[in-house]
Formats: C-alpha cells, structure tokens, sequence
C-alpha cells in the first residue's frame, strides 16, 4: 500500500544543528506547527505541555547566562567550553522549547502527562519537517538544574521535554542506523515470568 505519509515517517531524520541555517520558519508556519504539535493524546484535555520561542538576541542572551550559570557550578570554564555555552540556542536561527507544565489531577498521573508533552514535541519536529524545515531536538544539562530551567523561562514545577532546534537545511540529513522492527514487537505471551 503506497502512502506518502509513510513514506515521510520513513525517511524522517533530524539534521545536526549547526547545519540549521536562516531562513527560520516565519510566523504562520511557527502558528501551523504549534496547532498541529498540539493535537496529541491529551487525556483529560488538560493541556499540560506548553511551547517557548527563542529566536533573535534572545538565543544570544541565553547564551550568556547559560555560560554564567556553569562558571557559577563548575569554575572557570576553558574557552571551548565557554564558546559551547554561549553557543547553545544561536546556533539555529529558530529553537522552541518543549515544557511540560503539569495540572493537578486526581485521575491523571503526572508520567502521562509528560508523554503528552514528548508526543507534542514530536508533532512539532514532523511538522517543521513538513513544512520544508530542518529539525533536532536535544536537553542538555540545563535542563536537569532548577537556575537553567528558570533562566529559559519554566516555572519551578514545570520540567523541559526537549528543545527543537529548526531552520533550513539543503540537502538529505544525513542517515543513522536504525533498529530492526522485527526485533521490537511479539505477540503477547502471558504475564512476565523474569
């Protein structure tokens, strides 16, 4: 059965990021890929995931503080490492971050809703790749530390899914090896016995 939507999902890749170049999705493609990243699994309709833009000197900014931030943590940084920090979000012209933002719910477990969150990331890089656009998506160790996390805009409560990093790409993104489907699937057997 021929479909080009699978052929798509077939052949989707994310591209290395400082291969990611301008022109960034403009204003309507980045309003098309939010509404399709948010038609997820939701259960409850909770909406527990939400979407920072980091464009223009912003990214720049980041940058700075993120630098700052692992000075503060680990010491004078080495030149590389520092530039790597500086470096984290300009080096696509476009990077929107993923949050979960988790609601209180007495039926709906806090893991689901971060699924929700990791299936609207996933929306929004299919989208971007739709549309024309380059994608990666990555965390880093800022994710992870409470000041990284309040320096790109989340809530205490509220936790990173990932940053996708979109812009231009030419050419095939390069392919990586893939897992064999046939080795990821069986038909159910019966309770796990160890």
């Amino acid at each position: 059965m021929a479909s080009p939507i699978i052929d798509f999902l077939l052949t989707r890749n994310s591209v290395p990021i400082p291969e990611l170049k301008e022109p960034a999705p403009n204003d309507a493609e980045i309003a098309t890929m939010i509404a399709a990243a948010s038609r997820v699994p939701d259960h409850g309709r909770l909406e527990p995931w939400r979407f920072i833009l980091y464009r223009g000197e912003a990214r720049v900014e980041i940058g700075k503080k993120l630098a700052a931030l692992a000075e503060q943590r680990e010491g004078p940084l080495p030149e590389g490492r520092h530039n790597q920090e500086l470096t984290r979000f300009s080096r696509a012209p476009l990077v929107i971050g993923v949050v979960s933002s988790p609601k209180k719910n007495p039926k709906i477990p806090q893991w689901e809703m971060f699924l929700s969150g990791g299936m609207a990331a996933m929306n929004l890089m299919i989208s971007a790749n739709a549309l024309g656009f380059g994608t990666n998506m990555i965390s880093n160790w800022y994710s992870d530390v409470a000041e990284g996390r309040a320096i790109l805009g989340l809530a205490p409560h509220e936790r990173v899914v990932g940053f996708v990093h979109i812009g231009s790409y030419q050419g095939p993104a390069p392919e990586r090896p893939r897992p064999d489907p046939a080795k990821l699937y069986a038909d159910y057997a019966g309770p796990w016995v160890g």
